[in-house]
């Protein structure tokens, strides 16, 4: 199709999609003729020819445009990142200014909570800010474990991170504009070589324990509506008394969402630990169904249910009606935890002044009860374990080397993209009973493979993709018990109700 075809069939999309009105046919053709440089169209005929278009038809169109760009010189489509860059400022021209989006969105909460993020989430969609074409291509699962059926994802759009490197950026100064991806003057901000473009970003305010957030939908989506809620102020993540406040405030206001916070601290932390931030959603994890296992009344607290949960993962649970209860308890047990050293059960509050003990945090609302879940971490490291002892060990790495954060402790696996074409070279390998080990890029495999292959009797081009999704399902069912400080057997458990009894 021609220029000026593509420039109507994407005026067509921002009609179906509501992102701009009848009204603002004209001035938005104006400005996309601007963006490509052209005088404009042929003829006052032409211009009027707005054909029928649908949705999914978006990544065409985009891709035809950029491809023009291209050609003329306008664009860099040499990588996925320069293509990213012109196409969010082609799409940045469609998206309403931020004052009309947070009226709607206003309007909308004003009727209900749910239909106003309902709609937020079809608009960043709409927005191509969430590109629903990548994300379908994620490979998604559920595997079934003695914990439940816990989500596995292969993330195909973001690459592996390296936990030392996620260390070493909590400590790098504060340099650039904005200042990260989480920051507020991000919004509507054109993107660089190093950085990512939000022109089609749109930030919702929110007060949250009497303090100024924004909430806003992760572009990557590991699970439905996954949301950001980041403080206004860029400054570091930080597990406090405040931060059950900030949770409960926010679940309060959106009971129809969890949210949870990255622990703060590295290995045990999330990927960016220098914007305070929590991520939330409209989705029941494998965590939220697991039982308490081992009831527990905290003195004084006779009003709070509580008890150990059935999970990998080290989790006291709390449900109450009375917010400010849980918060008072919930800071009680983490200020218990920083300063709890348990040295037969290798748990340190400090070593030579760096700290250790902290939390991860998860509110939800079931009804009229608040719910709290607060996972003990512990990010001491070894010689044995340079990654964290209390971080997927070395055996692991193949499927999952990368920080145990508060989606995975949730029992959603975030794995790399690299595994889905090692995948396909581990199947074609064991149908075709090639030896692993001599592959260079599979060879971390090999373990691995030897060791659940005598589990099945019938391996076949039926049967082998399924087998693989299994066993890695398994594998990150170990990675969370390796992440749990206190484990699944007697003495673990002993260990846990020790430190329970402090509190």
């Amino acid at each position: 199709m021609t220029i000026y075809q593509n420039i109507n069939r994407l005026v067509s999309y921002a009609l179906e999609t509501e992102l701009i009105t009848r009204e603002d046919i004209i001035y938005t053709q104006n400005k996309l003729l601007d963006l490509f440089k052209l005088d404009g169209f042929a003829s006052y005929e032409e211009a009027k020819k707005l054909p029928i278009v649908q949705i999914p038809d978006l990544e065409n169109i985009l891709a035809e445009l950029l491809e023009y760009a291209t050609k003329q010189g306008l664009a860099d489509g040499s990588s996925t990142a320069d293509k990213d860059l012109f196409d969010t400022r082609i799409m940045g021209l469609l998206v309403p200014p931020p004052s009309v989006v947070r009226s709607k969105f206003r309007n909308l909460y004003a009727i209900s909570p749910m239909k106003a993020t309902d709609w937020y989430y079809t608009f960043s969609k709409n927005t191509d800010y969430i590109r629903r074409y990548r994300v379908c291509k994620d490979l998604k699962w559920k595997t079934t474990t003695e914990y439940g059926d816990i989500d596995i994802t292969i993330n195909l759009s973001k690459p592996e991170k390296d936990p030392k490197k996620i260390a070493a950026a909590r400590f790098a100064k504060k340099s650039g504009y904005p200042a990260c991806l989480l920051c507020p003057q991000t919004e509507g901000y054109n993107g660089a070589s190093n950085r990512v473009a939000r022109e089609t970003h749109r930030i919702i305010p929110l007060r949250l324990a009497g303090e100024d957030w924004g909430f806003q939908y992760s572009p990557y989506v590991y699970y439905n509506e996954h949301c950001i809620v980041f403080n206004m102020e860029h400054s570091p993540m930080k597990i406090y008394k405040k931060t059950f406040e900030y949770l409960f405030d926010f679940v309060e206001q959106f009971p129809h969402y969890t949210i949870g916070s990255n622990a703060d601290l590295p290995i045990v932390g999330g990927s960016i630990l220098t914007h305070n931030h929590f991520q939330g959603g409209r989705y029941e994890f494998a965590m939220a169904r697991a039982p308490i296992e081992t009831p527990y009344v905290f003195k004084g607290y006779e009003d709070i249910s509580a008890g150990i949960v059935k999970w990998p993962m080290s989790v006291i649970r709390l449900d109450g009606k009375d917010k400010t209860r849980l918060i008072d308890l919930s800071d009680k047990i983490l200020q218990a935890w920083r300063s709890y050293t348990d040295k037969d059960a290798f748990i340190f509050a400090e070593t030579e002044g760096e700290p250790h003990n902290t939390i991860t945090p998860i509110a939800r609302r079931r009804g009229d009860v608040f719910e709290i879940d607060l996972v003990l971490r512990n990010n001491i490291t070894t010689k044995e374990h340079p990654l964290g002892v209390y971080h997927p060990h070395a055996e692991l790495h193949h499927i999952k080397k990368e920080n145990i954060g508060l989606i995975e402790v949730m029992g959603l696996a975030v794995l790399p993209s690299r595994l889905k074409n090692e995948m396909e070279l581990v199947e074609q390998a064991i149908l075709e009973h090639k030896d692993i080990r001599s592959d260079q890029t599979i060879a971390k495999h090999a373990d691995w493979v030897e060791e659940f292959l005598p589990k099945y009797n019938d391996i076949n081009k039926d049967t082998i993709s399924e087998i693989l999704r299994n066993e890695i399902g398994l594998v990150f069912s170990k990675v969370l018990e390796n992440a749990g400080v206190y484990k699944q057997d007697d003495f673990g458990q002993n260990a846990f109700i020790r430190f329970v009894k402090t509190v």
